[in-house]
């Protein structure tokens, strides 16, 4: 792959995307004063789960914090390139115009997945950070170049993990049109990233761990941050981060062997 062709054509898509997002300046204010309003929903009711009770599944209400802050920042991200992104595959498929992703000289999976950028998802991503600044202050969390090198790894390999599940979803759209229903089922699943993962009985928590691991997207970079973690937690997650990955390229090129083009 040319690294630098590639990065010049993300930048004329990210150029695009922000034209045409800076066309209406309002809609800026609106999404800021949204995320806003969703975030402080959130932590509202993630504490209502700590008012009679100071721990849940061993987690203090700071702590459990973390969790919300990494979930606003996957949310940020999934708002800013996967949602609009991954749920234009159904209009390429339904209107033909995946063949003429097919004929151009890029991947077409690296087409699909980055040629569009909802800009306001940035403005979730910059409250999901300050807020785990905020958690990092308050857990008194001790910053140091391992510690910041774990919470890289262990939140892009949550990333990973996120884009497979959400391509893997799209991807089935050229054998069953209407995936509206399993996005929004999955959507409903990630929620739950928003809470300690030992707060759910073991046979949930196994569930959330391997059938839709929600365990290796937001707890375990979580527990990094409060160096609760094991290393071969970390470990696991690269492991299932790098198998999703190598999983979803595999699955969009079978799938498109199924690809019946408009002009056939």
């Amino acid at each position: 792959m040319n690294i630098r062709k590639y990065s010049k054509v993300y930048k004329k898509f990210l150029h695009t995307s922000l034209a045409s997002e800076l066309e209406y300046k309002t809609n800026i204010l609106v999404d800021l004063i949204t995320a806003i309003l969703s975030l402080v929903g959130s932590i509202f009711l993630l504490s209502i789960f700590f008012q009679n009770n100071g721990y849940i599944g061993g987690w203090k209400f700071e702590q459990a914090l973390i969790i919300q802050a990494i979930y606003t920042i996957l949310n940020g991200i999934t708002n800013t390139w996967f949602n609009p992104n991954l749920t234009e595959i159904v209009k390429h498929i339904r209107e033909g115009t995946l063949d003429f992703v097919l004929l151009k000289p890029i991947d077409s999976q690296f087409f699909i997945s980055l040629k569009k950028i909802n800009p306001s998802g940035f403005l979730e991503i910059m409250l999901g950070f300050f807020l785990l600044l905020f958690c990092i202050r308050i857990n008194q969390i001790n910053l140091s170049l391992s510690f910041l090198c774990l919470s890289l790894i262990t939140i892009s390999c949550s990333i990973c993990i996120l884009y497979s599940l959400w391509f893997f979803i799209s991807t089935t759209t050229i054998w069953f049109v209407k995936t509206w229903n399993a996005i929004e089922v999955l959507r409903s699943f990630l929620y739950i990233g928003r809470f300690p993962l030992n707060s759910f009985s073991f046979s949930l928590r196994v569930f959330f761990s391997i059938f839709i691991p929600i365990a290796f997207i937001t707890t375990i970079p979580s527990e990094v941050f409060l160096g609760l973690s094991q290393l071969w937690k970390i470990l696991l997650e690269v492991i299932v981060a790098s198998v999703f990955l190598i999983t979803s390229r595999k699955f969009w090129l079978f799938a498109l062997k199924f690809y019946s083009s408009a002009s056939s």
